[in-house]
């Protein structure tokens, strides 16, 4: 049976989409020649064979931060094409700002972005129609076996189901628990997946259903017999997987309660932070940035200024006591963005969903995050990181690590102004939110790079323009 790992379904996506990019560039170049009647032969191409590197990278970097290839969006045709649409934008916005304000006259071809853009998306388009026509039929669905009918493994079914369903066919679970035995397990409101058997089972199962991959869902030590199996099975040529690996290829998070006796292989234990070169390139990157940052805050301030002290009365700026990296309290700056007596009583309280407390020009400022732009100095100072998890409050602190197994990890690097979990989730108004938020920081902990560093830029630049801070 034909069947492909996540991993390869993302190498052909990205090996046929650069033939693409390139051949739609040469489409791009011979429009160009027959407009301008000009002769399309090999000396023409010379003259343009830099912009058949230059046009594809800026594609592709495009590409790569609008999450074209992240496994939620391979696995789901209309979220491919926005993500396609905002990627030619980009890389159209990037070459038009090129082109008007630092190219010499004459020394970029003009209108060809627009011509390869259009080109791309149409071949694009098509090309991801068809993987999509393909993928969705069984015979090349991968098979997977889910190890483990608890909570963990029901987890990781939903998960498959929810962000890789094209991808994934589940047989069913094995469990050895007597309890489950012979019933089916459900994993949403209207779908069930059919208990198989128990691990003496699972080598015959795996050769009868033909199925290249096992999922570990297993949160303790695994029993003799079920390790004999999976070494069977391994034998056979099945793919082992553990459930925390996938569920973090396929959600951008680490699965703190599902994560067992895995934890050393899930939780961030020799992250970058680690390594001095990265810890220069991070700061040198953060210094820059900040400088830059406040160069282009600074003369709008005045005027953000007037606007808070017409709408409400009060300081301009409020000044919190949060937490840093190894637990150190530091003094975080800030725009006052509601009123001056939100907290009476003087107890740390949550910004909440539609907050009256927040003014009416604060709330401007929420939407756009224009009130974190003062923390821009405590980059300078060495703080906080452009990047990291939000700092938290003392007094909230105490309370989640109470609650939340692993919390005390965010305090492993620098907090920062913007972070992996606030770029893919909403606010913390709960418990609950504050553990769906810990699992995205600490894969921002473990994966941290300057490329994700610049991912979750890009990504808290989009929420800005489209006005969803809170």
């Amino acid at each position: 049976m034909f069947s492909l790992r996540l991993a390869e379904h993302k190498r052909i996506l990205i090996a046929v989409d650069f033939i693409l990019v390139e051949l739609t560039t040469l489409l791009a170049f011979w429009f160009m020649a027959f407009r301008a009647e000009w002769i399309f032969d090999a000396r023409y191409l010379a003259n343009y064979a830099g912009w058949f590197v230059f046009l594809p990278g800026l594609w592709f970097l495009s590409a790569f931060l609008n999450g074209l290839y992240d496994p939620a969006t391979i696995a789901d045709l209309a979220r491919s094409a926005r993500c396609l649409v905002r990627a030619i934008a980009l890389v159209i916005v990037v070459y038009l700002t090129i082109y008007f304000f630092f190219a010499t006259p004459g020394e970029m071809p003009r209108g060809i972005v627009g011509y390869q853009g259009a080109a791309s998306f149409l071949a694009i388009t098509l090309w991801r129609a068809l993987y999509f026509a393909l993928a969705r039929r069984r015979s090349f669905a991968r098979k997977v076996i889910i190890v483990g009918a608890g909570w963990a493994g029901q987890t990781i079914a939903q998960t498959i189901r929810q962000r890789a369903a094209a991808h994934y066919q589940i047989v069913g679970f094995v469990d050895d628990d007597p309890a489950k035995q012979p019933d089916a397990i459900s994993v949403s409101a209207d779908r069930q997946l059919p208990l198989l058997g128990s691990a003496r089972d699972l080598a015959h199962l795996v050769k009868e259903h033909q199925t290249p991959e096992i999922v570990l869902a297993i949160t303790h030590d695994l029993s003799s017999a079920l390790f004999q199996a999976v070494l069977v099975c391994k034998e056979q040529g099945a793919q082992i997987t553990l459930m925390p690996v996938l569920f973090e290829q396929l959600t951008g998070m680490v699965p703190i309660e599902h994560i067992g006796d895995n934890w050393n292989i899930a939780l961030p234990l020799d992250s970058a932070e680690a390594s001095g070169f990265y810890r220069v390139a991070k700061r040198a990157f953060d210094v820059t940035g900040a400088l830059v940052g406040l160069t282009l805050y600074l003369p709008a301030l005045p005027l953000i200024a007037l606007a808070l002290k017409l709408d409400s009365p009060g300081p301009i700026f409020l000044w919190q006591t949060r937490v840093g990296k190894g637990g150190k309290i530091f003094r975080l700056l800030k725009l006052r963005t509601m009123v001056t007596d939100a907290e009476p009583d003087g107890q740390a309280m949550r910004a909440q969903k539609n907050d009256p407390r927040v003014t009416r020009v604060g709330r401007w400022l929420r939407k756009t995050r224009l009130d974190e732009m003062p923390q821009l100095f405590n980059i300078l100072k060495g703080e906080m990181s452009a990047v990291g998890p939000r700092p938290e409050r003392p007094e909230h602190l105490v309370e989640l690590e109470r609650a939340i197994p692993f919390h005390r990890l965010r305090n492993a690097v620098k907090p920062g102004m913007a972070g992996w979990a606030v770029a893919n989730y909403d606010y913390v108004d709960s418990i609950e939110d504050a553990r769906i938020r810990l699992q995205y920081d600490l894969y921002y902990i473990k994966h941290q790079s300057l490329w994700l560093d610049l991912l979750v830029l890009w990504r808290m630049f989009g929420q800005m323009l489209a006005l969803k801070g809170r």
